[in-house]
């Protein structure tokens, strides 16, 4: 059967992850989660690329243990450049990885910190369906039919120029580059100042050095 929503979750969390499946489909809303859906035979990786290549929604179960998943975090990094929408349920308050960080916008996620994990689960339905494009049939009034929108990224700069240092950051960081980049590249930012704040990202000084140096060709 082909799914839809992608649960991404530490196998800490699998008893919330079962608990999240399990609503969801009762709502005709299919999932792929692991182990469930990967067969004794396949390649657990190869699994996992093929089920969010069908996927329209990641559903990060975000929690202490999802936050530092080495796992969790190359999924949401294959899902968002894949162009999933990435949601994020929150079932434990603490600070977003600034591995996660990103990918994720704070803005754009549900919480399930307070009260029963069980009385979030309508609105993670209706939010799910509503990025599905599917009419909310079973929303109580008080739901909102969709996620609020994130507030767009602004360019400051040509996107001849974001295309050279998304270029030049994929040396470091890989894929993920672009995405930094239209991130850095907020109003009112100089070129200089969006090359400093990506430069911050790179946690070693050496490629630091290397970074900035191979970016003043790039703001010539």
């Amino acid at each position: 059967m082909s799914h839809e929503v992608f649960l991404s979750h530490s196998h800490v969390d699998k008893v919330f992850a079962d608990a999240i499946c399990h609503w969801l489909e009762a709502a005709d809303i299919r999932c792929w989660v692991a182990p469930r859906d990967i067969r004794p035979s396949e390649d657990w990786a190869e699994a996992i690329i093929n089920a969010i290549d069908h996927s329209k929604v990641l559903l990060l179960v975000f929690s202490s243990s999802s936050n530092s998943s080495p796992q969790v975090r190359r999924e949401v990094e294959r899902a968002v450049n894949k162009g999933l929408h990435v949601l994020p349920f929150r079932i434990e308050n603490v600070p977003l990885s600034k591995s996660l960080e990103y990918f994720i916008s704070t803005q754009h996620w549900l919480d399930a910190i307070d009260g029963g994990l069980e009385s979030h689960l309508g609105e993670l339905r209706d939010c799910v369906g509503a990025l599905l494009g599917r009419s909310a049939q079973h929303a109580a009034p008080s739901v909102p039919a969709a996620l609020p929108t994130a507030a767009p990224v602004g360019v400051a700069l040509p996107s001849e120029q974001l295309e050279r240092l998304s270029s030049v950051l994929a040396r470091f960081i890989g894929p993920i580059a672009g995405h930094m980049v239209r991130r850095a590249a907020a109003p009112g930012r100089s070129a200089q100042e969006v090359v400093d704040a990506l430069a911050f990202e790179l946690d070693d000084e050496g490629e630091r050095r290397q970074f900035l140096a191979q970016c003043g060709a790039v703001l010539r």
